[in-house]
């Protein structure tokens, strides 16, 4: 990929270094913003269907430009990819710190979700293209505890920021921070790349674009549209058609967008799955549990970041050393127990009563976390690994583009879940009550049955998830581990250099 590459089989550590600034500021900011869900909600008057979208916005602009990252990774040098994300990254944070209207903060992290979705697959091609496979579970692994390190602090640091100050103090917050990353790229990073025959299909773009961002929008308005509505089955009909057609002619070609054929490796074809499940549990997870915490148990924006803080940083302590048990025992043993855990503690959230501990939801959160941590990674890496070298940059944009396209998914689905089951049981709720009462019910027990009917709508969506966490660990007895893959009929023969990997 680089001169530095190319010339000795040292991993490029400094290049790593500034990647991972770049993307841990990217991830910081996401956890940032979870904590500030329902203060956005209350100052900008929009509801609980209206302010997901700042969580699957982004993923569906994610999931619309990270298959195009393959083409982006081959044709650009890491310096120019990186530079242009981490300037989009941080126009989108400067507009989002000044915006007074909803659409403004959308637009904002929109454009922020251009640069993030460079970053990640860059980052994870030059670690895939650095390491040798027999270390690669070990490099992953401290990858995830930098990643990793940015949840820890992310919900602490925004539930202070917002205590004390207003929730455009987030953005206000990252983009000196998002301003120095871009000056240590301009002046650290000095690769080249050799100019490479390779050109744009603007057609598989845009079928990708149509597909991926068909659907996305599809579920995400299903929350407040409702799923019998032409805008939501129409959408997502056309996305589903575009998304077919984008397939087919990704087959037929000899340089696609977005290489399919890489699933003809059966270990990555079940990595994918797998991941794009968890992911589901998991984003959902994330915004389910501080709408619960704040809204309906009114616990301060401060205490619920440091409520899902020891998660966080058990998370990241686990990185590495799952990364050194996926090098030793391969992913099968960790992706089952990871995934029992998180089914198990998935139930236990589904029974959260107005009573529920707080030191309780700390150990839940914390333990489910802790299940989480040991499937992602191994498992990812245990599908990459078997991809022949010039695939890696196919395989990670095609990792990302499903873990963005499974996130909005499952957050849209699930709070549609949250949202109709919450209409479903005030009905029934308000009906009860009318049979008891001589006259109509005053605003406070029509306060206490929106909030016992929205409790028990994120308990419902919370059960979902059990059946999605069953799903994953039904398939993790099938997992392998994977060698990496060598001629067939119509894949060519993996390089035998890392110097050459890094040349596809």
């Amino acid at each position: 990929m680089d001169n530095t590459m190319k010339k000795t089989n040292r991993p490029p550590y400094g290049l790593i270094a500034v990647l991972m600034v770049g993307a841990f500021i990217a991830m910081l900011n996401n956890t940032l913003l979870n904590i500030a869900l329902p203060s956005i909600m209350k100052d900008l008057k929009v509801e609980a269907s209206t302010v997901q979208w700042l969580a699957t916005g982004f993923m569906l602009v994610n999931g619309i430009l990270i298959p195009a990252t393959a083409f982006l990774i081959q044709k650009y040098s890491v310096r120019r990819l990186f530079l242009a994300a981490m300037l989009l990254f941080t126009l989108g944070t400067v507009l989002a710190g000044f915006a007074h209207v909803f659409p403004v903060l959308l637009t904002g992290r929109m454009i922020q979700a251009a640069g993030s979705a460079i970053l990640m697959p860059l980052l994870m091609n030059v670690m895939l293209v650095s390491f040798p496979v027999e270390k690669r579970g070990m490099a992953m692994g401290i990858f995830g505890l930098v990643l990793m390190f940015a949840p820890s602090i992310g919900p602490t640091l925004s539930g202070w920021l917002i205590q004390h100050y207003d929730w455009r103090m987030l953005f206000h917050f990252v983009t000196p921070i998002a301003i120095i990353v871009v000056l240590l790229g301009f002046f650290l990073l000095k690769d080249k790349k050799e100019k490479v025959d390779i050109r744009l299909d603007f057609l598989s773009l845009l079928l990708s674009s149509i597909g991926f961002g068909g659907i996305l929008y599809g579920f995400s308005s299903a929350g407040s549209k409702g799923w019998d509505s032409p805008q939501v089955y129409g959408t997502l009909i056309v996305g589903v058609i575009s998304l077919v057609v984008f397939i087919l002619r990704q087959l037929k070609q000899e340089k696609p967008l977005l290489n399919f054929r890489i699933y003809k490796y059966p270990m990555f074809a079940l990595s994918s799955v797998i991941s794009m499940v968890v992911t589901m549990a998991m984003f959902s997870g994330m915004i389910l549990t501080p709408i619960y915490v704040q809204t309906i148990r009114g616990i301060s924006p401060l205490d619920a970041g440091l409520m899902m803080m020891p998660g966080a940083i058990l998370m990241a302590i686990m990185m590495p050393i799952t990364g050194k048990l996926f090098d030793k025992f391969g992913g099968r043993v960790l992706a089952i127990i990871g995934l029992t855990i998180t089914l198990v503690t998935s139930y236990y959230f589904s029974k959260l009563t107005l009573e529920t501990t707080y030191t309780h939801l700390i150990i839940l959160y914390s333990v489910r976390m802790l299940g989480m941590s040991m499937v992602n990674m191994p498992v990812t890496t245990n599908g990459l690994n078997q991809l022949p070298g010039r695939f890696y940059p196919h395989g990670t944009a095609m990792n990302s583009t499903l873990q963005q396209v499974s996130g909005a998914i499952g957050t849209a689905l699930l709070v549609t879940i949250m949202t109709n089951r919450t209409t479903t049981h005030a009905t029934e709720l308000g009906q009860a009550a009318m049979k008891h009462l001589t006259g109509l019910p005053t605003e406070e027990l029509k306060q206490q049955i929106m909030m016992k009917a929205m409790l028990e709508g994120i308990n419902d969506a919370f059960l979902v998830t059990v059946g999605i966490s069953a799903v994953a660990l039904i398939l993790a007895f099938f997992i392998k581990r994977a060698k990496q893959a060598g001629d067939t009929n119509e894949v060519k023969p993996a390089p035998k250099k890392m110097a050459k990997l890094a040349e596809n």
